[in-house]
C-alpha cells in the first residue's frame, strides 16, 4: 500500500509560536499562508503542518501522489484505491472521498485511540 507524503498535522493555538518553536529544531517554512492560519514546515526529510483554528486534534497525514517535496510521483496509488482497500479490511471512515471522481481527494479515519488519520490527495 502506496500512502505517500507522511507529515503530522498540528492543531496549535498560536501559529507564530508554534513556528518560532520549530524554528528552533531546524525547521523551516515550506509552504503554507500564515494569512489563512497554516503552514508547512520541513526539515530534510520531515514534515510538519501547523494550522491554527482548523481543527481540534493533530493528525497523521498522508499525501498519495506526492513526495516530500510536494512534486508528483509517477507511480501512486490513488486515494479511492486506498479508501477502498481499507474498507475491504473493515477501516471505518469518519470521511469518505467520491469513489467516481478523479484527482484530488480525501478521506479520514480514525484509530482505536481517537486520532485522526488523513488521506489527502493533491494531484
Amino acid at each position: 500500500m502506496q500512502l505517500g507524503n507522511f507529515s503530522i498535522s498540528l492543531a496549535v493555538k498560536d501559529l507564530a509560536a508554534s513556528l518560532a518553536f520549530y524554528e528552533k529544531f531546524g525547521f523551516s517554512i515550506f509552504a503554507g499562508d500564515v494569512k489563512q492560519n497554516w503552514l508547512i514546515l520541513k526539515n530534510g526529510e520531515h514534515v510538519i503542518g501547523l494550522f491554527q483554528g482548523m481543527f481540534e486534534k493533530n493528525m497523521l497525514t498522508f499525501n498519495p501522489g506526492w513526495d516530500s517535496n510536494a512534486n508528483k510521483l509517477e507511480n501512486f496509488t490513488d486515494v479511492r484505491d486506498l479508501q477502498k482497500q481499507l474498507q475491504q479490511q473493515g477501516v471505518q471512515l469518519a470521511e469518505q472521498a467520491d469513489e467516481t471522481g478523479s484527482g484530488p481527494a480525501h478521506f479520514m479515519v480514525i484509530d482505536p485511540d481517537g486520532n485522526p488519520l488523513l488521506f489527502d490527495q493533491h494531484v
